[in-house]
């Protein structure tokens, strides 16, 4: 049977690395704990932000693609980033400290019923903090040291994340039989959990016909999913070689190892906790650019086409 830990990372679609990196770094106060490139194309950057160390389940990363256009938003996507800040307090922090900031933003609000503050970044893409409380995180989510957002107000990892498709049966169907989801008791949204007590792992199933959404800047790739290690990833192999689907196979990372699997339209990674990011000086990772070893003896070339940042 396939256990799912929670959120891994979630990935999205940038056009300026320079921009994004101030914005999550110096408007969101998330570090920049790891930059690298697309191991598939390493001529973009891809650029890894989260708590301090980059602990699964607080990682949002981006590809920067320059030549990309904007997002059509539609349905049979990703369409919301749940965030999680430790009280509705923090939220009148947020509130305060985006209108200082220009970040756009609505009024604090309601979402699965609960405390809300929607707000999108520099290109559109939509997310929304929301109060942990006393709920669950993982026990190694940490706070951030490097930035000016006090420890009581900053985010610490992720929360809900929402899917847009136009037939949820069929994703339904696959996160409570094959993944071991609960459906949460909800009035409005389908909200699923591998953990009832907490909001780390939850996904939103939201129905909706139209157009599907032709991705741009402000879009979201794919949301990784964390299992423990190789062993359970190979549960997910052999749970999708079972029901004859098309998947990548596994794939090292370096930093984890991986497996890709596109449902309902959606873009899921399975992604190890380990090993994770090798480090000796907590101070100085993400500071410069970190290859995967297959890449190292192009260091140069590679290094010589990026623009600083």
């Amino acid at each position: 049977m396939v256990k799912i830990l929670g959120h891994h990372h979630i990935s999205m679609l940038t056009k300026d690395a320079k921009l994004n990196k101030d914005f999550y770094v110096n408007q969101l106060g998330l570090r920049m704990y790891l930059k690298s490139v697309n191991q598939d194309d390493p001529s973009m950057y891809h650029l890894f932000y989260g708590d301090e160390v980059g602990t699964p389940g607080t990682s949002l990363t981006f590809f920067e693609i320059k030549p990309m256009g904007q997002t059509y938003k539609g349905t049979n996507t990703i369409s919301r980033i749940g965030l999680l800040v430790p009280s509705e307090e923090s939220l009148s922090y947020w509130k305060e400290r985006f209108e200082k900031l220009d970040v756009d933003h609505d009024a604090v609000g309601i979402y699965n019923g609960m405390m809300a503050l929607h707000f999108r970044d520099h290109e559109g893409l939509e997310m929304v903090l929301l109060p942990n409380e006393d709920r669950k995180t993982p026990q190694d989510w940490r706070n951030n040291r490097y930035t000016d957002v006090p420890n009581e107000h900053q985010i610490m990892g992720m929360g809900p994340i929402e899917f847009k498709i136009d037939d949820v049966s069929e994703m339904k169907d696959f996160l409570e039989n094959d993944l071991n989801f609960e459906l949460v008791d909800s009035e409005s949204e389908l909200i699923y959990t591998i953990d009832q007590a907490g909001l780390y792992s939850d996904i939103v199933l939201k129905e909706e016909k139209g157009t599907k959404e032709r991705p741009g800047k402000g879009s979201v790739h794919h949301l990784a999913l964390s299992v423990a290690d190789e062993d359970e990833l190979n549960k997910v192999k052999s749970l999708l070689d079972d029901k004859e689907v098309v998947h990548s196979g596994i794939v090292d990372r370096d930093f984890f190892k991986s497996l890709y699997y596109r449902h309902s339209h959606i873009l899921i990674e399975f992604a190890t906790e380990g090993p994770g990011l090798p480090y000796d000086d907590v101070e100085q990772i993400g500071q410069n650019l970190d290859l995967p070893e297959f890449l190292e003896d192009r260091r140069e070339e590679i290094e010589n086409n990026l623009e600083p940042i």
